[in-house]
């Protein structure tokens, strides 16, 4: 896939989350990304015919640390695409951004259903005699 198309699929990814695409350098063929609170990381593509994998990374010591999971997977086997790659990221970056993490949803949504049951009629309620 060249460059451009590259970008293209950067751009659609953009439009989904909370993260811009603020450049993109063809001869290093690196994107860079921004959303707020002051969360950047950028992609570096692999040339077509190089059998590279993506690399990302980040400029900002405060991203760096939420970048681990996301590099591991990248550099995993198995070829990974450039949505792939993004989505990872995203989904390091979930803490920083200050969104909840979809997991998390599921986990709660159980404990609610949980939490929902009511007393037992039998039972005394707290702070109420009974006579």
């Amino acid at each position: 896939m060249d460059f451009q198309q590259l970008a293209d699929v950067a751009e659609k990814w953009c439009s989904n989350t909370p993260f811009e695409l603020i450049a993109t350098e063809e001869t290093e063929r690196r994107m860079d990304f921004y959303a707020d609170p002051g969360v950047s990381f950028y992609v570096l593509c692999p040339d077509n015919g190089c059998g590279d994998n993506f690399h990302a990374g980040s400029e900002s010591e405060d991203c760096l640390p939420f970048l681990q999971l996301a590099q591991d997977y990248i550099s995993s086997c198995g070829k990974k695409t450039l949505h792939e790659v993004l989505e990872k990221v995203f989904k390091s970056f979930i803490p920083l951004l200050g969104l909840p993490d979809a997991d998390d949803d599921a986990f709660e949504e159980y404990s609610a259903d949980v939490e929902e049951e009511e007393p037992e009629a039998d039972h005394p309620q707290m702070g109420i005699s009974q006579q």
